[in-house]
């Protein structure tokens, strides 16, 4: 079969190998220094990043953010994943995109090997068709007329199938491989080969030179000539090669592979059957957790079930390598699963030798579902005595909070841009504004849950009332806030929502004592559970995936981390806005002295906020003035960059840089000009190049103000007022969890009636539907009742 490999070409393979071998092991060498970078191939369309890739083996990886330092790889493939649903044949489709997966990794400079079935499938199929053949040969010379009898295929014999199909399943790999430049050769082993200590040193040293020539192996047991496995016939400290789970474990421990990728039709462990109501994935396996794992029966095909793979996966992890098993043939994940497990994506179950210190996120998330249910329940008082404790904190301990947050600033000096910095330090005055923004939060939660909306009588003793209610789990991702922390978690506990909170590494020491506080507050009232701050290596992503145990994703942080959250988020709902391109209008009647203050205050006074302004539009007729001068010159004695429109550009000599897009979010003393016609023009330009956040018009005109308020649709539209006043604590809301340019549920500053949801309650007296047909005793009244009055004060 090397043979065959090796000759694809009329040029001797040596000739021909020496070269890419010669480069190969160049890039290695270069792989090995962190600051190199690799070439990347532009052939897949699947995505991945080059990284250092050298490792000494030892010991498994303890995360999966590790995975994606693995440099030898043994991916197995059972028996469900490559054969088709009818066990004749091969899943061609799946097993394509396997081989484009395991080729995206090894030409970034990985060592791949594959452990595959499929040859008793293959071969099964090649038999039946030509038993089919024979049969129906006879039948015809036997009858003497084409018409065919019903035939039956006797039961084929495993060692045969295989015999039959091992070189048609090889032809298939190599011919698949073979499309991404890639070489690859067959070996086929028995147990006996690993027992016998010199046919042990050939197929290791075999395998090595095979990985040294940049060739995937591609192994299997010799099922042609294999015994039936014996129970219980393990060898002390070794693993016996009954099964390719096995074989694929022996394998990765005698290569000292990286990482073993198992590929079953099932998404990993379960802790019931899977299936069953309760079952639940098992995201990280430790050893000695067999006992909270409920086995099921094995696959439909294939030697081992799910207890084999555990066994082996052990095994393996014993020997210092890291294991995931997880699902090869779901269609919607099949064609990422491999690529998404070494980049440390949270796909199936992963086998780790380190337990975490802390609970998973999973332990997390159901916590702040129960500590959030028992929140709710509490008396208005007593949520608002919780936030008015976290309030006292924040300013009792305020020489602890700057002290962590002085170490965040230290570490993240060179890393962070100056925005960035100022969002993360946090000052005295700035504790201050949170304490009484605190307060006012607690002021306005009185009657916040619970309140009711509307009341109807339907029929006599049959009333239905509309309550407000939290909306369950809320997580809240932020970007170098801290200050954002307590803000969150006091709108949480107003509403009576549970909390997960994660914030960015560069605030880690702010952020521990942070939520350290706003669990004393909570303990209180025992409800200490219902905020938790997520600490582990967990990926945004992985996060957002959580859809049983989150309702509501809030993203707090740059544009680029909004959009990343709205992609990953899948079947949970994400409010907030993307960008903030806020705009404000300078009209033909615009006052001067109103102008400048308006400008300087929304572009200055803090620019990294994303309700800063981006874009400033100016009537044409303000060209040339002393007013339009009075603009510029402001800007420049902030020291604002300004970019001009493609109109703005026209009516200069010598321009400003020309903007390289009108839908930019600065974020920084930036800043483009534009000009307009007229209003329509300046409501028609936000709306093509605005994001619904906050536009502005600054005019004496009353008529045109109006038209301008009614006419924009954004979130937050102002007349004669800054931009920055777009905000929860100025909107006297006391805080906000983020500002939303959706259209559903909440629009604008968030805040607390923004994280409430409602529920009818029907109260009746042995009602039922069929009184209230056309024959029934009873009629609908549906009369409105009085709601009882807020509590305002």
């Amino acid at each position: 079969m090397l043979s065959q490999v090796y000759r694809s070409g009329s040029q001797p393979f040596n000739q021909r190998l020496l070269p890419w071998v010669r480069s190969t092991a160049a890039s290695r060498s270069n792989r090995v220094q962190p600051s190199a970078v690799s070439h990347v191939r532009s052939w897949s369309n699947i995505p991945f990043i080059t990284v250092p890739l050298s490792r000494t083996h030892g010991k498994s990886f303890a995360h999966r953010s590790e995975l994606k330092h693995a440099k030898r790889i043994v991916v197995k493939l059972g028996s469900a994943v490559v054969t088709r649903g009818d066990e004749c044949g091969l899943a061609l489709g799946r097993l394509a995109s396997i081989v484009e997966q395991v080729s995206v990794l090894q030409n970034q400079g990985r060592e791949m090997m594959l452990v595959t079935s499929g040859a008793v499938a293959f071969g099964k199929q090649r038999l039946r068709h030509e038993i089919l053949l024979s049969q129906s040969v006879r039948q015809a010379l036997h009858s003497g007329q084409n018409q065919l009898k019903e035939m039956a295929i006797p039961v084929l014999e495993a060692r045969a199938c295989a015999a039959a199909g091992q070189s048609g399943l090889m032809a298939l790999y190599e011919a698949m491989f073979t499309q991404y430049s890639i070489c690859a050769a067959q070996i086929l082993v028995t147990n006996l080969d690993f027992h016998d200590e010199q046919k042990r040193r050939n197929l290791n040293g075999t395998l090595h030179e095979l990985l040294r020539m940049n060739i995937v192996p591609i192994v299997n047991t010799n099922d042609a000539v294999v015994p039936p496995a014996e129970p219980n016939s393990d060898l002390q400290g070794v693993i016996s090669v009954k099964d390719n789970d096995s074989l694929a474990a022996r394998l990765a421990v005698e290569m000292k592979t990286d990482l073993l990728i198992v590929l079953s039709d099932v998404e990993g462990l379960f802790d019931s059957p899977p299936g069953s109501d309760d079952a639940k994935l098992i995201d990280i396996f430790y050893p000695g957790d067999q006992q909270s794992v409920t086995f099921g029966t094995k696959s439909r095909v294939g030697m081992g079930g799910m207890e084999a793979k555990v066994k082996a996966a052990l095994w393996a992890l014993q020997g210092g390598t890291s294991v995931v098993i997880a699902n090869g043939t779901h269609p919607k994940v099949s064609g990422h699963v491999i690529t998404d497990i070494v980049e440390g994506k949270k796909v199936g179950t992963f086998f780790s030798e380190v337990k975490p210190a802390g609970p998973t996120v999973e332990q997390q998330g159901e916590m702040a579902r129960s500590g959030g249910r028992m929140l709710a329940t509490l008396e208005p008082e007593q949520r608002a005595e919780i936030i008015h404790h976290l309030a006292d904190l924040l300013t009792d301990q305020r020489d602890e909070i700057l002290s962590a947050n002085k170490k965040d600033l230290e570490e993240a000096q060179g890393r962070l841009a100056a925005p960035l910095l100022k969002r993360l330090s946090l000052s005295t005055s700035k504790l201050n504004s949170l304490a009484i923004g605190l307060r006012q939060i607690a002021a306005s939660s009185q009657d916040s849950v619970g309140r009711v909306l509307r009341r109807t009588r339907i029929a006599k003793n049959l009333e239905l009332e509309q309550v407000t209610v939290p909306i369950g789990v809320l997580l809240v991702i932020f970007e170098s806030r801290p200050d954002c922390l307590p803000q969150v978690a006091a709108l949480a506990i107003a509403s009576g929502n549970g909390l997960l909170l994660k914030g960015g590494k560069e605030a880690s020491h702010s952020n521990r004592i942070l939520h350290l506080l706003t669990q004393e507050a909570l303990s209180i009232h025992g409800v200490k559970e219902a905020v938790q701050l997520v600490n582990t290596r967990e990926e945004v992503e992985d996060l957002c995936r959580l859809d049983k145990m989150i309702d509501l994703i809030i993203p707090r942080g740059s544009s680029q981390l909004v959009r990343d959250i709205q992609k990953a988020a899948k079947g949970v709902p994400v409010m907030g806005h993307s960008e903030g391109i806020c705009h404000l209008y300078v009209d033909s009647e615009a006052s001067v002295d109103k102008v400048t203050r308006l400008v300087r205050d929304s572009k200055c006074e803090y620019p990294a906020a994303c309700n800063a302004l981006e874009t400033l539009l100016i009537h044409r007729d303000l060209l040339r003035t002393p007013l339009f001068d009075q603009i510029i010159d402001m800007l420049r004695v902030e020291q604002v960059k300004i970019h001009a429109g493609p109109k703005f550009a026209s009516y200069l000599t010598f321009s400003p840089s020309e903007v390289k897009s009108l839908r930019t979010e600065y974020a920084d003393l930036e800043l483009c000009i534009e000009v307009v016609d007229s209003v329509q023009e300046a409501i028609d330009h936000i709306h093509k190049y605005g994001s619904s956040h906050t536009d502005v018009i600054v005019t004496e005109n009353e008529k045109t103000a109006e038209f301008f308020l009614q006419h924009v649709d954004s979130a937050c539209v102002f007349w004669n007022a800054s931009t920055r006043f777009s905000d929860g604590y100025r909107f006297g809301l006391g805080a906000e969890v983020g500002i939303s340019t959706s259209r559903i549920h909440a629009r604008g500053p968030v805040g607390l009636e923004g994280l409430l949801t409602t529920k009818w309650l029907l109260r009746g007296q042995d009602h039922v539907v069929s009184d209230f047909s056309e024959h029934g005793s009873l009629k609908y009244l549906h009369e409105s009742l009085p709601v009882p009055q807020r509590n305002t004060n």
